[in-house]
């Protein structure tokens, strides 16, 4: 079934594979994306993925993390994202856009700013975000809220994509007010599920109005909060204990997931737990080093940044490891059981996510019914053939992506790539497939991608000295 076509309205995927919404700092420093976005983009729909999710691209102009992260928050973003769409579609593949708005995750900044700590009620959470307290956000703040998401769906239709997907995971504004731990309103917005689901539906209608009833309309969805995971410190404890440890179950979810459906969203992509990253939406590893060094380069932003940043300077490395790794796991296919359940209760067709990278595990996953396609983005981003094996019958890459989470950690501070050391015979082509993925299509490679089965030419130096140190799992 992965190489079956299929159709979502007017939509048709070629193949049942999906490159997820990945970010980078692929934008000039206003937001615009430039040609190392496009021959990013441009990689994956060359080697076979049916669609691509766009990263989040930012509704608001301000709450916008970090620098180099695309924009949809103006209408000059919209003409180079015309262009570069149009390119990718070239290659017979789809492009769906992503929006959201962080709210009070906006993890970094130029400088600090009070609108980055936005969210639905007042808090503190030690992990995500910079700002040290959350701000509660007033009626008239949540209805700007969903003009910028409507005006963004404009945006979106003028680019020429296939559609638009609406982030309500990820911890993400729309999440925080959909989770019952952090949204603790007593208004129109929260108190109940119904009034906790309110700021989705009002984007879902806003969205749905700016593109027209014919235009692919999706959302990314948490099939379960987890609270709990990662561990994290997060005031103020809210009652019954279950609901600060767990948040929403999947009952819930499956109850939003029925509402969304007679609002008229086309499909659900479905993924799990609160927060980026988290076991739920990056299964793997915690990556201590790379949060080391995310925290030190925002301890300047806030006590509360400047404390976490502490933290994973002082506390030794072992100790990190084991507490930040609780409740991970490296099981593939993580999210399939929810995803099966949203889908029975919707009816509507279903994109699972969460650890896929095997054709027995992928095929699986379709021919049981338990979602419509699949979406990836770190096996993929470490091996970029990942579908051509698959064509050719290959169960899986000789160097698969450790879920390491690496890379999801990286982003905000270096070019997307693979960042496992196991997976590279030497630092030097670690860092040369880094430096390639947004290269320029027409120039020669310095280091084209191996195929399958076919060990680089061996490196000696400095490179291999610093690789020999790197720390490994």
């Amino acid at each position: 079934m992965i190489f079956e076509p299929f159709s979502i309205g007017d939509v048709t995927f070629k193949n049942r594979i999906v490159r997820s919404s990945i970010g980078g700092r692929m934008a000039y420093y206003d937001g615009t994306v430039n040609n190392a976005w496009k021959n990013f983009e441009l990689r994956f729909a060359k080697t076979g993925v049916s669609a691509i999710v766009s990263a989040t691209l930012n509704v608001n102009p301000i709450r916008w993390s970090p620098l180099e992260y695309p924009q949809i928050s103006d209408d000059k973003f919209v003409p180079p994202l015309r262009e570069a769409i149009a390119a990718i579609q070239a290659e017979d593949c789809r492009y769906i856009i992503q929006i959201g708005d962080g709210g009070s995750h906006v993890q970094t900044s130029l400088f600090s700013q009070p609108q980055d700590g936005y969210g639905p009620s007042p808090g503190f959470d030690l992990l995500y975000g910079y700002r040290t307290r959350r701000t509660e956000m007033t009626v008239a703040d949540i209805e700007q809220t969903v003009h910028e998401f409507g005006q963004a769906a404009r945006r979106v239709r003028e680019t020429g994509a296939d559609g638009i997907e609406i982030t309500a995971s990820k911890g993400y504004l729309i999440h925080q007010f959909l989770n019952p731990a952090i949204n603790r309103r007593r208004d129109r917005y929260g108190g109940s599920v119904e009034r906790r689901f309110r700021l989705l539906r009002e984007v879902v209608e806003e969205v749905r109005r700016r593109v027209g009833d014919d235009f692919l309309l999706g959302v990314r969805i948490s099939a379960r909060d987890r609270n709990r995971l990662p561990l994290n410190l997060r005031w103020p404890i809210t009652w019954p204990p279950r609901t600060y440890l767990e948040g929403n179950d999947i009952g819930v979810y499956a109850r939003y997931a029925r509402w969304l459906r007679d609002l008229g969203v086309d499909y659900l992509h479905v993924s799990n737990g609160y927060g980026f990253i988290n076991p739920g939406e990056t299964p793997g590893r915690f990556p201590i080093d790379e949060a080391r060094q995310f925290a030190n380069s925002t301890r300047h932003l806030s006590a509360k940044a400047a404390f976490r940043a502490a933290i994973f300077n002082v506390l030794p490395r072992p100790l990190l490891d084991r507490i930040m790794n609780i409740g991970w796991t490296t099981g593939e296919a993580a999210n399939l059981d929810d995803a099966r359940r949203l889908r029975a209760e919707s009816g509507l067709p279903v994109i699972a996510n969460g650890g896929f990278q095997r054709r027995s595990v992928v095929q699986d996953a379709l021919a049981s019914g338990a979602c419509d396609l699949v979406s990836m983005a770190r096996p993929l981003l470490a091996n970029p053939d990942l579908v051509e094996l698959f064509r050719r019958g290959r169960e899986a890459p000789d160097r698969p992506c450790t879920l390491c989470n690496r890379c999801a950690m990286r982003t905000t501070l270096f070019p997307l790539g693979c960042y496992e050391p196991l997976r590279f015979d030497s630092s030097a082509d670690m860092e040369a497939q880094i430096l390639d993925w947004s290269a320029r299509p027409d120039v020669p490679e310095a280091l084209p991608w191996e195929p399958a089965g076919t060990a680089p030419p061996p490196r000696t130096g400095q490179g291999e000295k610093a690789f020999a140190r790197a720390p490994s799992r």
